[in-house]
């Protein structure tokens, strides 16, 4: 027996507020700086703009969590690629395979956008996320990701 689909959708701007929300349980877990105004600033963009990527709402009632992902260009990955920049399974929806299932969708949606590579970052204070990913075949290329805040005025 196989398991049904994940349901999903797009978020649209109405859907905000769901996603801000989770975004902030997901930044408190995962040691991030949630700023709710650029933060928000970020997502309203992201909404806005499908050039730039989507964020799908999980579960039936699009509550169980969300992925963003936005579309980026290297020459080392031969062009265009998806980055899945962030995924979020809500605490309630934990156990069930929606990790996996949540992959599989992000895969889907970077084929449908026709490119041939999806990326992601991994914190390396989530050994449970890294191993998950691991299991859906994401390849560890032993890398470190370096960031420079630039001002943005």
């Amino acid at each position: 027996m196989t398991a049904a689909p994940l349901p999903a959708r797009a978020a649209t701007p109405d859907d905000r507020d769901r996603v801000l929300a989770m975004m902030r349980a997901f930044y408190a877990e995962d040691r991030l700086v949630f700023d709710p105004a650029a933060t928000g600033a970020a997502l309203d963009a992201l909404l806005a703009e499908p050039r730039h990527g989507a964020v799908l709402l999980l579960g039936a009632n699009a509550d169980d969590g969300y992925l963003a992902l936005t579309r980026g260009f290297s020459l080392e990955q031969r062009g265009a690629f998806a980055l899945l920049d962030e995924l979020f399974v809500a605490p309630h929806a934990r156990g069930r395979g929606l990790g996996a299932q949540a992959l599989a969708l992000a895969a889907a949606q970077a084929r449908a956008w026709g490119v041939a590579t999806l990326r992601l970052e991994v914190h390396h204070h989530n050994p449970r996320a890294k191993a998950l990913y691991l299991r859906a075949g994401f390849v560890d290329g032993h890398r470190d990701m370096l960031t420079l805040t630039l001002d943005a005025s």
